[in-house]
């Protein structure tokens, strides 16, 4: 087989397993989340491009979702001007994510309103209550890689 007829099968490949959101992305030059670490995100805003494994997902409409960052941490993702969303049902799948990664202060209303859409118990929700300081992508595309 020539190489052209490689190179064009793999990016047929590519599309006919991925699922893009938002802005379409590759997975070239991604980061792995594990890579992604506070004193990174400690810095003035940045773009970044990251793959990882999505860990939770608002279970209302899909307007956000979490990705595990290794280590007993994870990152929070929203989607940019609230623009497109994803599946509630992709938990588990590796993602692709490009965006602006900050730091960020959440607060304890808005804690509790994510703990709601995530399908947390009455009892989870009414345990929050201190503010949580976490790394928040607002992301301007998305890949979801089957």
């Amino acid at each position: 087989m020539s190489n052209k007829l490689v190179l064009l099968f793999s990016i047929c490949s590519i599309s006919l397993t991925a699922q893009h959101y938002g802005m379409q992305i590759t997975p070239d030059h991604a980061l792995e989340a594990t890579e992604i670490n506070t004193e990174l995100a400690s810095q003035e805003a940045q773009m970044v491009k990251v793959k990882g494994v999505v860990q939770e997902v608002c279970q209302v409409k899909g307007c956000w979702l979490t990705m595990d960052l290794g280590n007993d941490t994870s990152m929070r993702v929203s989607f940019k001007d609230y623009g497109f969303f994803v599946p509630t049902d992709c938990s588990g799948k590796t993602a692709v994510l490009q965006g602006q990664l900050t730091m960020e202060t959440i607060d304890v209303a808005t804690l509790k309103h994510l703990a709601q859409d995530a399908g947390r118990s009455e009892a989870e929700i009414a345990s929050i209550s201190e503010p949580l300081q976490e790394l928040v992508l607002v992301a301007d595309g998305v890949l979801l890689l089957e």
